[in-house]
C-alpha cells in the first residue's frame, strides 16, 4: 500500500462480480424449426405497424447481412417498433417460427458481438427484441423448456442493460424472470414424483432466483434505491446456507456497492455494504482470504472516519483494529493513527500507538509519513519524540538522511532554530567524516535552508538569512552545479546590499558572474552595486546586457523569449533603484527598455511618463546639435510606443475610457510641446505634430481638442508642402504632395465641424487649406484644377493677399498656369481698389506682378490678353499714382521703363503709332517721379525727341500699322 495513504486506488477497490457464475451470453439451442428464406439485402422500411411478414423479413435480412452500414439503423428501427408488436399482430406465424426467429436473432447478436461488429448497446437491443418475441409464445401453457429459455433470456437481457447503464429497462426483464421462475416452480412441483426429486428441482430454481436477486440489487444501486438494493442483497445472504459457493460472489458484490457509495459520500450506505461484505466474506474462508477481509475493514474504517461524526470514531477504531488483526498492513497502521488523531486521544496513547508501529517491519518512508501526520495534527511532542526514535532505529540505514532532513525541516517550521542548527552541524560533521548525504538529499537540504533564509529575508532579518545561506554554502561540493552556487551567491549579495556591506556584495557577485554571467539576476545585482558605487557607465552596461535577454537570438523569431516577465520586472526595479539613488540617465535607459518590452499597457505608459519627466528638461536646454537630434528621435520613438499601447488598451479594454483619455491628453501635450521646440527641424516637427493629432483621437472631441487637431494637421501639411518644393525627384515630390493632400482633407473635415461650435472668423485656417490644396493640385497638374477654382473666385471673404498667393503658386515650378495667375492678380487689384483707403504699397507690388506677367522682359504677352488690356493696366496704375500719395518711386520708375521698352519693342516691329503711344506713356510716368526725375528726365526727353524725329521722317505708309 506504499505509504499507507487511504483510501486505496479505485483499481484496488472494484472487483468483477462475474468471476463466479458468469452470465456471459452464449448461443441458445432450439429444437425443430424451418429454415428462413434468405433475401439479397435489407428492404426499405415501411411506415406502418410491423406486420408478421415485415418482422420476419427484417430479422432474416439482418441475420444474413455480414457487415452492412445499414445494420445499426435496422437494429434501432426494430428496437423502436418492438413495443408495437404483440401476439395478435403476428397471429399468422406459429409459436415455433417466432421462437426460431428470436433464438436466431439472439445467437446472431452473440456471434456478432464476438466479432466486434456491433456495440454492447446494439447487442442489448437485439437481446431485448429476441426476448420480447420469445415471451409472446406459449402463454400459460408454455412448455418447461420454453419457460426455462424465457427465464434465461430475461436474466441475461436485464444484466446486459445493467452493464451499459440502463437499470430502469433492466428491472422489467428481472421482474419477468422472477415471474418465470415462479411459474417454473409450480410446474416442477406438480411433476415431481419423489421428495428427493422435488428438493433438487427446488434448489435449481432457487439458484436462478439468487442470481436474479443479485442483479436486481445491482439495478437498484445504479438507480440510488438503497432500500430495494439492501432487501435483495439480504435475501441473497439468507440463501447462502443453501448456496455457500455463492458467498464469494456476494461478498465482492457488496464490497463494490460499498466502494461506489463511498465515492458518492454516502457513508451510511457504504458502511452497511462493507459490513455485509465482511460478514459474508467470513462465511467463505476458502475463496476470501484475510488480506481481502482486512481490505474491506480498512475501507469500512475509512467510511466511518469520513462520516466525520464523533460517534463513528469508535466504530472506525474497532474496524481498523479488526482489520489489523485479520491481516497487518502498513496502510492499516497508518489509518489507525489517523483515527486516533481524529479522536483526539491523549499523547500517551498516541505515542503508544506510534511505538507499536516500530515493532513491525515497516519502512523508513512509512515511519516518516507517520511523523509528518503527527506534526500536521499539531502533536509536536509526540512527533519529535517519534522522530528521535526513528532516527535511532534506522541509524544504520543508508537512507537515514531522509529522517535527519525531515527532523530539521520540522524543527524549522516550529521555530526550534537552535535544535535545527545542532542537527545541521551533526550532518556537516558526518558529511566531512565519510557519512555523506546523497546528491538528492543534499539538494533537499539546500531547499530547506534556502526556504528558511527566504522567510528571514521577508521579515528583513538579513543577518539571519545570511546565516542559513552560510550553512548551505558549506555543503557545496561536487554534487552541486555552478549555477546553483551562482544563485546562492546572488542571494547572499542581496542580503549584503540590504546590510550596506558593499564590498562583501561585490565579492559574492564576482563569483556569481564567473559561474553564471548570462543570468538576468546576475546582471541586476551588478547593476545595483554599480549604482551604489556611483559608476553609471558600469550600470548602463549591465542594463544593456539585461536588455539583450529580451531580444530573440534568432532574428526570424516573432518576439522575445517566453520567460521575459522576470527581465521586465527587473527593468522596473532597476529604474526605481536608479531614481532613488539620483542616477537619472541610467534610470532613463531602464525606463526606455521597460517601455519597449513590457506587455502591460499601464506599466508602459507609466514608465514613459517618468522617462519624459527625466529627459525633457535636459533636452530643452540642449543647443542644436547631433546629440539633440538623437534625443528628439528617442523621444519620438517613445511617443510612438505610447500611441501603440493606448491603441492596445483601447482594443483590449484594459483601460477605462476616462483613464485612457487622461493618459492620451498628457502625451498629446508632450508631443505638441516637442513639435514647437523643433522649429529648425521641420521634418521632426511634423512627426511630433502628427503624433499629437493621433493621440488626441483618444480624447473627448471638445472644441479645445478639435482646434489642436486642426492645427496639427495644418502644420504637418505645411511641412510636407515645403519638403515637396525641395524634393530631389518627381516621385518623392508626388509622395509628399499626396500626403499633404490627405492631411488637408482631414483638416477640412475638422474645420467644417469646428465652425459650428463658435465664431472663427479671424482664423486663417480656411484660407490656408484653400492655398495648400491649390498648390498640391497645381504642382500635380490636376485636370480638375479649374473646377476647384470656380467656387474660389466667388468666395466673398478672401483678401487680395490670398489671390496674390494663388497667382504666385500658379507659376511656381513645376506648376505653370499663367492664366490663373492673371485672373488671381486682377482679382487682387480689384479688391485693393474697392477699399475706402487704398494701400498703395501693396497695390504697387500686386500691379508689378501683373505687368511683369503680361510684359515679361519688355515683350508683351498677347497670348494672355490683348495689348489694349495691357495698356489698360498701365493706365490704372497711372491713375492710382495721380490720385493717391505714397506710390513707391521705384515702382513708378519701373513702370516708366516697362512702358518705354514696350514702345521701343513696337518701334522695332514697325508699329510706329503704338511705339509713340507707349513712349509717350513713359513720359507721363516720368512726370510723377520725385527725386529720380532729374536723373532720367534729360535722357528720356532726348530719346523721345530722337524717336519723334525719326517718326517724322517716315512718310505716308510708314505710319500705317501692320
Amino acid at each position: 500500500m506504499g505509504s499507507g495513504v487511504w483510501p486505496p486506488k479505485a483499481g484496488d477497490r472494484s472487483l468483477d462480480v462475474n468471476d463466479q457464475n458468469s452470465v456471459e451470453a452464449g448461443p441458445l439451442m432450439i429444437v425443430g424449426g424451418g429454415e428462413l428464406k434468405a433475401l439479397a439485402g435489407l428492404r426499405e422500411w415501411e411506415n406502418d405497424i410491423l406486420s408478421s411478414i415485415v418482422i420476419s423479413e427484417t430479422v432474416e435480412n439482418l441475420i444474413l447481412r455480414e457487415n452492412s452500414p445499414l445494420i445499426p439503423e435496422a437494429i434501432d428501427r426494430l428496437f423502436a417498433d418492438i413495443a408495437n408488436i404483440n401476439r395478435e399482430s403476428m397471429a399468422e406465424i406459429q409459436d415455433a417460427q417466432i421462437e426460431e426467429m428470436a433464438v436466431n436473432l439472439w445467437n446472431w447478436a452473440v456471434t456478432k458481438r464476438a466479432g466486434l461488429v456491433i456495440s454492447e448497446e446494439q447487442k442489448s437491443k437485439l437481446w431485448h427484441i429476441a426476448c420480447k418475441l420469445v415471451c409472446m409464445c406459449g402463454g400459460s401453457a408454455a412448455s418447461e423448456e420454453a419457460i426455462r429459455r424465457q427465464i434465461l433470456m430475461n436474466m441475461k437481457t436485464g444484466k446486459g442493460w445493467v452493464d451499459i447503464g440502463n437499470a430502469v429497462i433492466a428491472d422489467q426483464f428481472f421482474q419477468a424472470a422472477v415471474t418465470g421462475l415462479e411459474q417454473l416452480y409450480v410446474t416442477l412441483m406438480q411433476r415431481s414424483s419423489t421428495e428427493v426429486h422435488m428438493t433438487l428441482q427446488k434448489i435449481a430454481v432457487e439458484s436462478d432466483l439468487f442470481k436474479v436477486l443479485s442483479y436486481q440489487a445491482e439495478a437498484a444501486c445504479a438507480q440510488g434505491d438503497f432500500q430495494r438494493a439492501s432487501t435483495c442483497a439480504l435475501r441473497c445472504k439468507d440463501m447462502l446456507m443453501r448456496f455457500p459457493q455463492m458467498a464469494g460472489y456476494l461478498h465482492i458484490l457488496c464490497y463494490n456497492f460499498g466502494v461506489e457509495a463511498h465515492k458518492q459520500n454516502k457513508y451510511d450506505e457504504s458502511s452497511f455494504w462493507l459490513s455485509q461484505s465482511y460478514d459474508i466474506g467470513k462465511m467463505d474462508k476458502n475463496s476470501v482470504g484475510p488480506e481481502m477481509l482486512a481490505k474491506v475493514l480498512r475501507l469500512l474504517a475509512t467510511a466511518y472516519l469520513d462520516w466525520d461524526d464523533r460517534d463513528n470514531y469508535d466504530k472506525a477504531l474497532s474496524a481498523i483494529n479488526l482489520a489489523n488483526k485479520e491481516h497487518l498492513n502498513p496502510a492499516g497502521l497508518f489509518l489507525k493513527m489517523k483515527i486516533l488523531l481524529k479522536n483526539e486521544i491523549a499523547n500517551e496513547e498516541l505515542l503508544e500507538a506510534a511505538m507499536e508501529i516500530m515493532h513491525f517491519d515497516v519502512s523508513l518512508d512509512f515511519c516518516l509519513n507517520v511523523a509528518k501526520l503527527l506534526m500536521d495534527h499539531e502533536r509536536e511532542a509526540v512527533g519529535f519524540y517519534f522522530m528521535k526514535i526513528i532516527c535511532e532505529h534506522f541509524k544504520s540505514s543508508e537512507n537515514i538522511g531522509k529522517a535527519l532532513l525531515l527532523h530539521i525541516d520540522m524543527l524549522l517550521q516550529r521555530k526550534e532554530e537552535l535544535l535545527a542548527k545542532e542537527k545541521i552541524e551533526e550532518i556537516i560533521l558526518g558529511h566531512q567524516t565519510g557519512r555523506q548525504l546523497t546528491a538528492e538529499l543534499v539538494g533537499c537540504l539546500h531547499n530547506i535552508l534556502w526556504k528558511k533564509a527566504a522567510r528571514s529575508f521577508e521579515v528583513k532579518n538579513y543577518t539571519d538569512a545570511l546565516n542559513w545561506y552560510y550553512y548551505s554554502l558549506r555543503f557545496y561540493a561536487v554534487h552541486q552545479t555552478d549555477l546553483d552556487l551562482a544563485k546562492l551567491r546572488r542571494n547572499m549579495a542581496s542580503c549584503y546590499l540590504h546590510l550596506k556591506q558593499l564590498d562583501k556584495a561585490k565579492e559574492a557577485m564576482t563569483e556569481a558572474e564567473q559561474r553564471d554571467p548570462t543570468n538576468i539576476f546576475t546582471q541586476f545585482y551588478i547593476f545595483k552595486i554599480a549604482i551604489l558605487e556611483g559608476n553609471p557607465g558600469r550600470a548602463l552596461r549591465a542594463i544593456t546586457t539585461l536588455e539583450k535577454f529580451l531580444i530573440p537570438e534568432d532574428p526570424g523569431e516573432n518576439g522575445p523569449p517566453t520567460d521575459k516577465d522576470s527581465p521586465v520586472m527587473l527593468l522596473s526595479l532597476a529604474a526605481q533603484f536608479a531614481l532613488e539613488n539620483g542616477q537619472q540617465i541610467v534610470a532613463g535607459k531602464a525606463l526606455e527598455y521597460l517601455a519597449q518590452y513590457s506587455e502591460d499597457p499601464q506599466q508602459v505608459l507609466t514608465a514613459l511618463k517618468c522617462l519624459f519627466r527625466l529627459v525633457l528638461p535636459r533636452v530643452s536646454q540642449m543647443p542644436e546639435s547631433e546629440s539633440r537630434k538623437k534625443e528628439m528621435d528617442r523621444l519620438l520613438t517613445c511617443l510612438n510606443t505610447a500611441l501603440l499601447k493606448l491603441s492596445q488598451s483601447f482594443n483590449g479594454e484594459a483601460l477605462t475610457s476616462d483613464s485612457r483619455a487622461n493618459e492620451a491628453q498628457w502625451f498629446r501635450k508632450i508631443a505638441w510641446n516637442l513639435a514647437v521646440q523643433c522649429g529648425k527641424d521641420p521634418v521632426t516637427m511634423r512627426e511630433f505634430f502628427i503624433l499629437s493629432y493621433k493621440l488626441s483621437q483618444f480624447c473627448p472631441s471638445d472644441q479645445v481638442i478639435l482646434i489642436a487637431q486642426k492645427t496639427c494637421l495644418l502644420m504637418a501639411a505645411a511641412v510636407d508642402l515645403e519638403q515637396g518644393r525641395k524634393a530631389p525627384t518627381a516621385s518623392e515630390q508626388t509622395k509628399l504632395l499626396n500626403r499633404a493632400l490627405e492631411q488637408i482633407h482631414k483638416c477640412r473635415e475638422i474645420w467644417n465641424f469646428l465652425k459650428e461650435t463658435g465664431d472663427f472668423s479671424s482664423d486663417p485656417c480656411e484660407t490656408l487649406l484653400l492655398l495648400y490644396e491649390f498648390e498640391v493640385k497645381a504642382k500635380m497638374s490636376d485636370p480638375l484644377l479649374d473646377s476647384f477654382l470656380e467656387s474660389v473666385w466667388e468666395l466673398p471673404h478672401l483678401e487680395s493677399k490670398t489671390f496674390e498667393t494663388i497667382a504666385s503658386l500658379a507659376v511656381e515650378m513645376p506648376a505653370h498656369y499663367p492664366s490663373i495667375a492673371l485672373k488671381a492678380l486682377k482679382r487682387a487689384l480689384f479688391l485693393y481698389k474697392m477699399k475706402e483707403s487704398i494701400d498703395v504699397l501693396k497695390y504697387s507690388k500686386c500691379m508689378h506682378n501683373l505687368i511683369n506677367l503680361l510684359v515679361p522682359d519688355g515683350v508683351p504677352s498677347t497670348e494672355l490678353c490683348p495689348l489694349e488690356e495691357v495698356w489698360g493696366h498701365f493706365e490704372d496704375a497711372l491713375s492710382i499714382i495721380i490720385h493717391t500719395e505714397g506710390y513707391p518711386e521705384t515702382e513708378i520708375l519701373w513702370l516708366m521703363i516697362k512702358s518705354w521698352n514696350t514702345g521701343i519693342f513696337m518701334y522695332g516691329r514697325r508699329k510706329y503709332v503704338s511705339a509713340e503711344k507707349w513712349c509717350g506713356l513713359a513720359l507721363r510716368f516720368l512726370d510723377h517721379l520725385g527725386s529720380l526725375k532729374r536723373s532720367y528726365e534729360t535722357q528720356v526727353n532726348i530719346l523721345y525727341s530722337e524717336l519723334v524725329e525719326a517718326l517724322n521722317r517716315k512718310k505716308g505708309s510708314l505710319f500705317n500699322e501692320e
